[in-house]
């Protein structure tokens, strides 16, 4: 396991699966899971920025080198090696990503450790659905999606998909009733996003809130980051997980 500059190395397992883990900061939990390549420095740079905020983030290392630029080498790997990983739903709609029940118990122990109303949960690009499959655990208190992008969204359907099985897309929409709101970010013109906030609207309502950026990008919180987009999210963050 590379170590990372001022972070802390860890690892979770959850029944017959274990993966990295990197650990900073003080304060309420949120985990934040990396797009592809990897853990960028660029991820990192943000993950800083919610340290800096007041809270403990932990990173999990799904794919890629940790540390290292995003190049077409690094891109190439990752996509490699998400194509052939089982732990990753690519295409089929209505269904979860495996790697999804990992994710939420990680995210559970850290809710567990640290007390309070729960943890925030992120997902970006490829992962950026992730955090609506771990709301259906009570202990996600602040989900935020970031420019989601699977199922690739190729016809109608896997476009407006938002990765969870039925009886999961009822329990997000349940908390969503109850006042778990949910921050989706994107680029307004990604392609990439498809129609799933259009999706997420439709079943949370007002519980859905959204930061819609103008101009071509795609990261919009690191290759292409916008910081009313970062200072949306520390507030969501601030104002779920800081009650009063």
């Amino acid at each position: 396991m590379r170590e990372l500059a001022g972070w802390a190395g860890g690892s979770h397992t959850a029944g017959r699966v274990t993966h990295p883990t990197y650990r900073k900061g003080a304060g309420p939990g949120v985990v934040i899971v990396h797009e592809i390549p990897g853990i960028t420095p660029e991820v990192l740079t943000f993950a800083d920025d919610v340290v800096d905020r007041g809270f403990t983030v932990v990173l999990p290392h799904l794919f890629g080198d940790p540390g290292e630029p995003a190049s077409a080498g690094q891109i190439a790997k990752a996509i490699a090696h998400v194509c052939v990983s089982r732990e990753f739903t690519k295409l089929r709609a209505g269904v979860a990503s495996p790697v999804t029940d990992w994710l939420r118990s990680l995210a559970r122990n850290l809710s567990d450790e640290l007390g309070g109303p729960g943890v925030g949960a992120l997902g970006m690009c490829l992962t950026g659905g992730f955090a609506l499959a771990m709301m259906v655990d009570e202990s996600v208190a602040a989900p935020v999606v970031a420019q989601p992008s699977l199922p690739i969204p190729v016809g109608k359907t896997r476009a407006g998909d938002l990765g969870l099985s039925p009886a999961d897309r009822e329990v997000v929409r349940r908390r969503g009733a109850a006042g778990c709101a949910v921050l989706g970010v994107r680029y307004r013109g990604d392609p990439a996003t498809g129609t799933r906030f259009d999706t997420l609207t439709e079943l949370l309502g007002n519980g859905f809130l959204k930061v819609e950026l103008e101009g071509k990008g795609h990261a919009t919180l690191t290759a292409h980051r916008q910081q009313v987009a970062v200072d949306r999210v520390l507030d969501f963050f601030d104002e779920r997980l800081r009650p009063g």
